[in-house]
Parts: structure tokens; C-alpha cells; sequence
């Protein structure tokens, strides 16, 4: 068994991200956005569940989870990959968590998509966060992440078109963006804020500052 080079230690914050296997679409239409999505709420729980018991419920956001395995801060789901800034609870949560997550996706995929095999690119990727500088970073990172689709280039060019970026990604719901806009929706509750640091006391001060933390650039 191959020992992960990152130990994941309470307390701390990790960025977290996987893709499809050979880089391919593991979301094709909104029913697989919002799976995932659900999946981000009802998979962060040390209790078991069996996704036909939670169909009795109008909402999976209805169902008590209990202890939560992590606490999520922001992520982002895209056409063939996710991000997702998350701090655990205790030890193992994060694998815990994740090995809950992805093999539920899976399975669903697997089902609906009539396929078998891997879906994901091995196992998840993960990067310590060492400092504010990078963690705000990340912020930045996670929430822009969806203009490269409609601007390839941004990370390497920088956004060319700042305000067709915000309209973008105004319209672009499969991301935490929404709720640190202050927009009221069950996602939010995917969200542990409180567990984070304080960045964005107000909207206007998130779309500011998350488009000036990205010009710091890679860790280091």
C-alpha cells in the first residue's frame, strides 16, 4: 500500500482535487453537478448511508448527519476535475471522507453511464496549506477556476476580460461562489465558514479580494 506524502493533521488546511481517469468528462449535464453536490453534504458524515434511504427525503439536505468527517471552506466542480479546501475533524477524516465521496459518485456514474472501471485518476491529490498567503490563494484559485472555460488561457495570461469573468461565473452554480456572494441556497450548508478564517465579511469584499489574491501566484 502506497503511503501518501502529505499527513493530514486536524486542524490543518488541505487543498484536495482529483480528475477522470485519462482526463475524461466525469460530468456531462446538471444531474451530475448536483449528485456531486449532494453527495459534498450527505458523504461528510461518520454515520453510514445508503443513497435509497435518502431518497424518502424531499432534500438530502433534510437528512442528520451528524458528526461531520471535515470541515469544507470553498470548492469547485468542472466538466473532468474538482477542487475542494477542506480542514478535518480528526485523524483519517479526510480519506475517510473522500474515499465516501468518490466511491458514491462512482457508483452512480458507473450505473448511469452503463460503464465499469476506475473512474478517477487514482487517488485524490492533495497539498498542505504553510501559510495566509497561500490559503487565500487558494480561495481565489477554487472560485476562478470555472473562467477556463471560456478563457483557456486566464491562469497563464491572466483574466483578459474581467467583466465577462464575473458574468460567468454569476451564472456558474457548481461552486461555493454563490454562497460567499451571500445568495441563500441549501448548498450553503456544504460550507463549515466558521472554520476558516474570515476573509469576506461582506460580498463586496469577496469579489474584490478573490480577484487580487490570485496574482500570488503558486506555493512556493
Amino acid at each position: 500500500m502506497s503511503i501518501r506524502k502529505v499527513a493530514f493533521v486536524p486542524g490543518e488546511y488541505y487543498h484536495i482535487y482529483n480528475r477522470g481517469n485519462s482526463k475524461q468528462k466525469i460530468f456531462h449535464n446538471e444531474e451530475d453537478y448536483i449528485r456531486f453536490l449532494d453527495l459534498l453534504y450527505v458523504s461528510n458524515s461518520s454515520k453510514k448511508f445508503n443513497i435509497f434511504d435518502i431518497r424518502k427525503f424531499s432534500s438530502v439536505f433534510e437528512v442528520e448527519r451528524g458528526t461531520p468527517l471535515v470541515h469544507i471552506g470553498a470548492y469547485v466542480i468542472m466538466p473532468n476535475h474538482f477542487h475542494v479546501l477542506i480542514s478535518q475533524t480528526k485523524d483519517g477524516s479526510i480519506s475517510k471522507f473522500m474515499q465516501k465521496l468518490t466511491t458514491a459518485y462512482a457508483m452512480y456514474y458507473n450505473q448511469k453511464y452503463k460503464r465499469t472501471g476506475s473512474l478517477f485518476e487514482g487517488k485524490f491529490k492533495s497539498q498542505h496549506v504553510p501559510n495566509d498567503k497561500y490559503l487565500k490563494y487558494l480561495f481565489s484559485y477554487i472560485h476562478l477556476n470555472p473562467i477556463k472555460l471560456i478563457q483557456s488561457k486566464w491562469k497563464e495570461k491572466g483574466i483578459q476580460n474581467k467583466k465577462e469573468a464575473i458574468e460567468y461565473l454569476n451564472k456558474y452554480s457548481y461552486s461555493s461562489y454563490f454562497d460567499y456572494k451571500g445568495i441563500k441556497r441549501f448548498h450553503s450548508l456544504i460550507l463549515t465558514k466558521d472554520a476558516f478564517p474570515e476573509y469576506f465579511p461582506t460580498k463586496n469584499s469577496f469579489d474584490k479580494e478573490i480577484f487580487e489574491w490570485i496574482s500570488y501566484g503558486e506555493q512556493e
